[in-house]
This record gives C-alpha cells, structure tokens and sequence, in this order.
C-alpha cells in the first residue's frame, strides 16, 4: 500500500464544523446536567427542599435522555468528520478527502499551481448569509489554486460533494486552503518533481538492452 505523507487540514470544512460541534455538544451536556440536577437532587437534598425541584416523570427523563445521547452522537460525528477532511500527498498522486468523497488526481493531471488570498478568489462581499460567513472566516487566508488539464471525475458529480468555495470559475481547478499552505506547495512540488525524474524514458534503450546487444555481435 503506498505511504502517503503529512496530512493537511481543509479550513473550509474545519472551519464549518466548528461552528456546529460546540453547540451540540453544549445542549448534550445541559440535557444530562438537567436530567441528573431533577433526578438525584430528589435523592440527595432533604426532605423541605425536594419540593423546590420541579418533578420528573420518567416518560420524559427518558426522552430527554435519548435526544442528550442523539446530541453527543452527532457532536462525536462532527469531529470525526472534521478529521476526516485534509489533503495528503502520495508517490504520484494528491489524495482529496472530504467527509463524503474521497478522489485521486493524479500529478499529471496538475498543468499549474498557483497561490492566491481567499477574498481575491471570492470576495466577501459578493455573497450574502451562511455563505459570506464561511468566506469571511478564510477570508485572509492563502489559497493554493490546482490548475488541471481535467478532472478526473465529471464536475458534475463535484459539484454534488463538494463545497462551491472549490472552484471561481468554470475551467477546470481546485482551491485548496489547508493549515500550512506552504509546506503543502513545497512538499507537492517535491513530489511532482520526484515524479517526473523517476519515470523511465520509454524512448531510449536501457543499459541491460544495450549489454544483450553488444553480446549478441
């Protein structure tokens, strides 16, 4: 199996899911708090104080229970799938994962990379709502721009798993804005240029061609 390298962080999505996982994970840690505050302050405190809690039926405990437990499962899922959004470098190709796609674009697919701040590419101003938050959020970033001769699947089928910030227009490329712009740009010029001088030359006779002939006259 090849050995990837480093793996780099999406901002974009990162940035998103951080929005998210705090705010369920606050209500999971309410509903439990106020759970237990109601059922075993009824236990602990004494008698002239129990009448101060408002009673718990346990249809209700328990249905607050299980949306605590549903509100931590996602809290556990949002952070899951804020790992599980990075690019990572390989032999010959550039791996991108994203919670729900995961594609090889291989370096000869790579025409160009050039770099660029994020509210260059999408100013803030253009858009309106959720939309110009996120952009706002990455705003100052640098952005690592993937010049392709092609896809390597139908845009289409990116446009589905993928946020609309991959793109500034309709030729085909990827923006990229990752934790550590430049060793990324560094680390994938290395590996595109190790790539290039470790192909053979198909065009030329190899050495052990050249001995068999000479041995052959």
């Amino acid at each position: 199996m090849p050995r990837g390298g480093r793996k780099y962080r999406l901002l974009l999505y990162q940035n998103v899911l951080d929005r998210w996982w705090p705010v369920t994970l606050t209500l999971a840690v309410i509903l439990f708090l106020y759970i237990a505050a109601l059922w075993w302050g009824r236990l602990l405190l004494p008698g002239p104080l129990i009448n101060l809690l408002p009673e718990l039926a346990q249809t209700n405990g328990t249905v607050l229970a299980l949306v605590g437990a549903l509100a931590l499962l996602l809290s556990l899922a949002l952070l899951g799938m804020r790992r599980g959004a990075y690019l990572q470098l390989f032999d010959t190709y550039l791996c991108l994962k994203t919670p729900f796609l995961r594609v090889n674009i291989a370096y000869k697919r790579i025409q160009r990379t050039t770099t660029a701040q994020v509210a260059t590419l999408f100013p803030p101003s253009r858009y309106k709502g959720w939309k110009r938050d996120i952009i706002t959020s990455i705003a100052t970033r640098t952005a690592i721009v993937l010049h392709l001769t092609a896809y390597p699947l139908p845009r289409a089928t990116f446009n589905l798993f993928l946020s609309p910030f991959f793109y500034y227009d309709a030729t085909p490329h990827f923006v990229l804005v990752v934790d550590d712009w430049m060793a990324f740009s560094m680390e994938l010029d290395s590996r595109r240029a190790t790539g290039k001088t470790s192909r053979p030359d198909l065009s030329k006779p190899s050495t052990s061609e050249l001995l068999d002939d000479l041995t052959r006259k």
